[in-house]
């Protein structure tokens, strides 16, 4: 496999002797138009004696073909409970090698895997599987704190569509896999051949601008392709061992880490079911990694590892940090320190599959701290007039937009919303304000979306306020993200209370919202006031709110701290 020739393609130029803010990723490998099975199936043929999946903290590990006999097994027992092509199945776990194995058995039979985020508590677990009419559900019985199974039982009743539940390890599960040992496998080859790559294969839930989650559906020519293209620009082949302890629930897991993995004959490392320093960097030695997956705050505490230094993290070249804003100095240290001088930065959405844009191993140190890269092979970027719409001139700011294959399919049954981002020319607007250089390079300055980003996590503030909202002694909420050395934003909250109410303290209100909302959407700080400052026409100014809280917080030098 060749890293593909790329470049920008500059139209002719518009107005005033500038360049429009518009780049299309030339490239000479083509698109791979097969299903995401298909593709499986073929890398086993390849590499089958090879190292596909590592789960280090259990020991566990498979060959490829090892890997496809599981997941053939599951995807089998899953056409013998009566799952066929277009059902949605949900997988609702941390990472472990059985949502691996779920992901390509459920994409080999055409049935839509719907990720639940693992911090969903019965909340928002009751939400996605009615929106999503999940049928059948494999989940973990239980991690740390949360009781899945528990949560499960007490949302069943009021689901209608879900028919069955799987527990991984449970002995339904065992069961599961032993009835597909034992069907025929004409079955699984005759479900394969009817499928499209355009299928839908997958949905993903994004916070909700209107109070809930949207899910942003997903074929296999989106995911496969990102995955396969990005794994190109990090020079993948069957020698690397990438580490990915990002969620699979979220594209960067998923597509990113195992799709660009297996796409290439790679190996998947898992170092831990959720993200853990110690673990990640022990999992980077033990496994001889070539490839580091990341989000800011992640690499920020493996550097403040204790053990750091201990580690012989010599094979790393690669790798990727992505979802919020990384810091100058911490991508330094990364290259520096890590010995990963080849990592990249990418920028996207789950909506675009995920990546859009994405630095190359060859950029300067410069580029990778200070933009988001250049446009992916295949893939057309524009900037443009928030107001008019029109393509802006390279270094003016506008809102980015995206087209071409990996633009979702749309939001699940919901074509009003889908409409609102995808336009009639296909292209998907991010809501991100971007300026684009001479060279093509982009670079997000803000947003339109009223989104803050925590940890790489994407909370839209009126998700949380229509939570707020159900406490009995909140009159009005109104959230907003500030800024927090950690996790580049944390969530403050702005409430109103009834008359002769007790004013909530940040303690009592992660108390109300704990089981019932995900930690990471739960507010860090409250503020109790009489009155919102307004706009003219009576919106909340919450730029103003912002500003205070900046001030109130004592946060100010972490607004002058360098990102790219």
């Amino acid at each position: 496999m060749t890293v593909p020739v790329l470049e920008s393609q500059i139209p002719g130029a518009s107005g005033a002797g500038s360049l429009p803010s518009l780049a299309t990723g030339i490239c000479t490998t083509p698109l791979l138009y097969e299903t995401v099975g298909e593709n499986f199936d073929r890398t086993v043929a390849a590499h089958g004696g090879r190292d596909a999946l590592v789960e280090h903290a259990t020991g566990r590990r498979w060959t490829y073909a090892e890997l496809a006999e599981e997941v053939d097994a599951l995807a089998l027992g899953l056409l013998g409970l009566g799952v066929a092509k277009g059902d949605r199945v949900g997988i609702w776990s941390p990472n472990n090698a059985e949502w691996t194995m779920t992901q390509f058995a459920t994409a080999k039979i055409g049935a839509i895997l719907v990720n639940v985020n693992p911090s969903y508590r019965s909340h928002e677990l009751e939400y996605v599987l009615n929106q999503a009419g999940v049928r059948a559900l494999v989940a973990a019985d239980r991690f740390k704190t949360s009781d899945y199974a528990g949560m499960i039982a007490e949302v069943r009743p009021r689901c209608p569509a879900l028919e069955h539940v799987v527990l991984i390890g449970s002995e339904a599960w065992r069961e599961l896999l032993s009835a597909g040992r034992r069907a025929d496998r004409r079955e699984l080859a005759e479900a394969q051949a009817s499928l499209n790559p355009h299928d839908p294969i997958n949905i993903q839930y994004t916070s909700g601008t209107t109070g809930f989650p949207k899910g942003a559906t997903l074929s296999h020519r989106n995911i496969l392709n990102n995955g396969f293209f990005v794994g190109e620009l990090l020079a993948y082949t069957e020698a690397d061992r990438v580490c990915v302890p990002v969620p699979f629930y979220h594209c960067f897991g998923m597509t990113m880490g195992t799709l660009a993995a297996t796409s290439h004959g790679a190996c998947v490392v898992i170092p831990s079911p959720v993200f853990d320093a110690s673990a990640t960097l022990r999992s980077v030695a033990d496994e001889r990694c070539t490839s580091l997956y990341g989000v800011p705050t992640m690499f920020i505490s493996e550097l403040a590892d204790p053990a750091f230094a201990s580690y012989d993290l010599s094979s790393l070249r690669t790798g990727i940090m992505s979802g919020s804003p990384c810091p100058v100095e911490i991508m330094k240290q990364v290259v520096e320190r890590m010995g990963m001088a080849e990592v990249t930065i990418c920028y996207g959405m789950t909506e675009t599959s995920p990546v859009a844009t994405q630095t190359r191993p060859g950029d300067s140190i410069e580029r990778r701290v200070s933009t988001v890269g250049r446009v992916g092979p295949h893939l057309e970027v524009k900037v443009v007039d928030t107001e008019t719409g029109e393509i802006v001139p390279r270094g003016v700011p506008g809102e980015v937009c995206t087209r071409g294959y990996s633009v979702m399919l749309g939001y699940w049954e919901q074509p009003d919303k889908t409409a609102e981002v995808i336009d009639a020319d296909g292209w998907m607007h991010t809501g991100d304000i971007g300026i684009m250089d001479e060279e093509g390079y982009l670079n997000i300055t803000g947003r339109i979306k009223d989104m803050v980003i925590r940890g790489g996590e994407n909370i839209y503030p009126r998700e949380v306020e229509e939570f707020l909202h159900t406490h009995p002694d909140v009159l009005d909420a109104q959230v907003i993200g500030v800024p927090d050395e950690r996790f580049g934003e944390e969530l403050m909250a702005w409430l109103r209370m009834r008359p002769g109410a007790e004013p909530l303290t940040a303690e009592t209100l992660r108390e109300f919202c704990t089981g019932r909302l995900a930690r990471f959407k739960i507010p860090r700080y409250v503020q109790i006031v009489d009155a919102y400052p307004l706009t003219v026409s009576g919106k909340v100014r919450k730029v103003e709110l912002r500003e205070r809280a900046i001030t109130l917080l004592g946060l100010r030098h972490l607004t002058a701290t360098p990102h790219a």
